[in-house]
């Protein structure tokens, strides 16, 4: 078991796997309602990263991942266009019991 858990605090990849977390009123209404967490992840982050990540950063047992990509929205500039970035989001559904995190107290 301390094994298992000396690798995941020394996986450098832990602090860059998640880039922030997700905002909004659907995001905390899953929060609230499923003990779902909701954080934008790095592209090439797998579910096993992401589920790593979050129980080193937050301390919490998770008990199922959802991911899903999203593809950048075209946007104009005048006569110029260009792309916003891709983007993966990730749902993080934790274990009952669990205390949740508050990331976001100034709401």
């Amino acid at each position: 078991m301390a094994k298992a858990q000396a690798a995941v605090s020394a996986n450098p990849k832990t602090y860059t796997v998640i880039k922030r977390a997700v905002i909004t009123e659907k995001g905390l209404g899953a929060k609230e309602t499923e003990g779902t967490l909701v954080f934008e992840v790095s592209a090439d982050a797998t579910k096993t990263e992401v589920k790593q990540a979050v129980e080193h950063l937050f301390k919490v047992k998770v008990s199922s991942i959802r991911t899903a990509n999203y593809l950048g929205k075209e946007r104009r500039r005048g006569k110029f266009t260009g792309y916003r970035p891709d983007w993966k989001k990730a749902y993080v559904r934790l274990k009952s019991g669990e205390k949740m995190p508050e990331y976001v107290n100034s709401l």
